[in-house]
């Protein structure tokens, strides 16, 4: 199963005998007040900054929200995806709650994007869906629906079997729809890790699609979160993970994904992984 997602002059090919896909997740002003407030200013610099170092890092695709209380975000949506045009030509995911926003940047975008995202609440069906097939895009599908976000493996299975029905009556293919089986706080709920790996493991083994999950909500409230997400990661790799939304920056998460590709065969000679490693410490050579 290949997920294609693409610039105008690049593509990238999500799939289990691919390596890991990363997408960079900074592009994305909550939690980040200095991010919100250069962009409420329209001051593009900070996330060309993003743009540029998450690239070098590894990120193959770039996840960009500019979801701001009170702003125009359709319109700074556009602007936002012409300034990472400006530093790079990596393929991009477009992230918003609002379909309207969506589509504006789906507008303008040139290639095949990835949308952020819909899930199996009736009113997103119907909002997000048709703007997914409009648009030729790739979406990202959230195993969640009007009664929230269930806990158990088998529900959260059958939400992304009706997200891939639904998609599939209104043209989109089933490579083109990337299931987010949803990681929550091991701190809050001491079984959501293995829901969240065993949904990965059904998932992949009854659909065979393509999956993502946001890490760092995994480790929310626990001391050492970086080390929770890379355990995490590599769990999740061997389950079915195939392109995860987490920050490249971080050496170790890097390197986590790296070595996980390294272990499954998908990196000859382990050049990809060393490559890597001369890049971050060139004093080694």
């Amino acid at each position: 199963m290949h997920t294609r997602i693409s610039s105008h002059s690049q593509e990238v090919i999500i799939g289990p005998d691919q390596p890991v896909v990363i997408i960079g997740e900074r592009i994305n002003p909550t939690g980040r007040r200095k991010l919100a407030a250069a962009l409420e200013a329209g001051d593009m610099a900070l996330l060309k900054e993003d743009a540029r170092r998450q690239v070098e890092a590894g990120a193959r695709i770039l996840d960009v929200n500019v979801g701001i209380s009170g702003a125009d975000e359709a319109a700074l949506m556009r602007q936002a995806l012409a300034a990472v045009r400006e530093v790079t030509d990596v393929p991009l995911c477009i992230d918003s709650a609002d379909p309207k926003v969506l589509a504006a940047g789906l507008e303008v975008y040139e290639g095949k994007a990835l949308v952020n995202s819909v899930n199996g609440e009736e009113a997103k069906l119907k909002e997000v869906l048709p703007v997914v097939a409009q648009y030729g895009a790739a979406v990202v599908a959230l195993t969640m629906d009007d009664r929230g976000i269930p806990n158990d493996v088998d529900t959260r299975l059958a939400i992304a079997d009706k997200i891939l029905n639904e998609a599939a009556r209104l043209g989109i293919a089933t490579e083109d729809v990337i299931i987010d089986p949803l990681a929550m706080s091991v701190a809050a709920d001491d079984q959501a890790g293995l829901t969240a790996l065993t949904a990965l493991a059904r998932i992949r083994d009854r659909l065979g699609v393509n999956q993502t999950i946001g890490a760092s909500n995994i480790s929310y409230g626990l001391p050492e979160r970086r080390a929770v997400n890379c355990v995490f990661l590599a769990m999740a790799v061997m389950n079915g993970l195939t392109c995860p939304i987490t920050d490249p920056t971080i050496w170790e998460i890097r390197r986590t994904l790296l070595l996980a590709d390294l272990f499954l065969g998908r990196d000859e000679f382990a050049m990809n992984y060393i490559s890597a490693y001369r890049e971050q410490f060139p004093e080694d050579d």
